[in-house]
């Protein structure tokens, strides 16, 4: 009895961790390094938003996803101690969020099956990535900073598990922010 106990605690905790890691979040960053020692970003203001008739509206397909996106990318800066200035700002801030189809033409054929006959059936296999990105420019030479992004699809999602899961790239972001 205990050891069915303790066999079934042990494969829940290892697949919890093989859960855990799958959601782990990797994260992309690049630094001007020329530059971000001499800016500081006390203020900012956004770069811009996307409009209703922009093309590239359709990647984005959620104008609540914008906005949620916005929110906590300021939430996360002002948490930083950078205040929203509107337009007399030291650093500008822009953000892309979207999705494309992407074919993986060797899905199907395993690793090492070359007839076929793997884990996923012949031929090409489609899916849907999504990335969610934040750059910060000098507001003044309109020069890029920083620049970082994640693999997070937002493909039909809504409500709080669009929030959850914009809330969980930008943290994941902004744990790489030099500032």
């Amino acid at each position: 009895m205990v050891k069915s106990l303790f066999r079934a605690v042990a494969g829940a905790t290892l697949a919890a961790l093989i859960l855990a890691a799958c959601t782990t979040l990797s994260v992309r960053s690049d630094v001007n390094s020329a530059l971000i020692g001499q800016v500081h970003c006390n203020t900012f203001a956004w770069a811009g938003s996307f409009r209703g008739s922009s093309p590239l509206r359709n990647t984005i397909a959620n104008p609540l996803n914008e906005s949620r996106l916005r929110t906590a990318i300021a939430a996360h800066l002002r948490g930083g101690t950078v205040q929203d200035a509107g337009g007399n700002a030291d650093c500008l801030v822009g953000y892309g969020i979207g999705s494309t189809t992407v074919v993986d033409p060797m899905y199907g054929y395993g690793w090492g099956y070359p007839y076929g006959w793997g884990w996923g059936g012949p031929g090409p296999y489609a899916y849907r990535e999504g990335i969610i990105a934040v750059d910060v420019y000098d507001a003044k030479s309109r020069q890029p900073l920083w620049h970082a992004s994640v693999d997070q699809s937002l493909y039909g999602t809504s409500g709080p598990e669009a929030q959850k899961r914009i809330d969980a790239a930008v943290t994941a972001i902004f744990s790489k922010y030099p500032g």
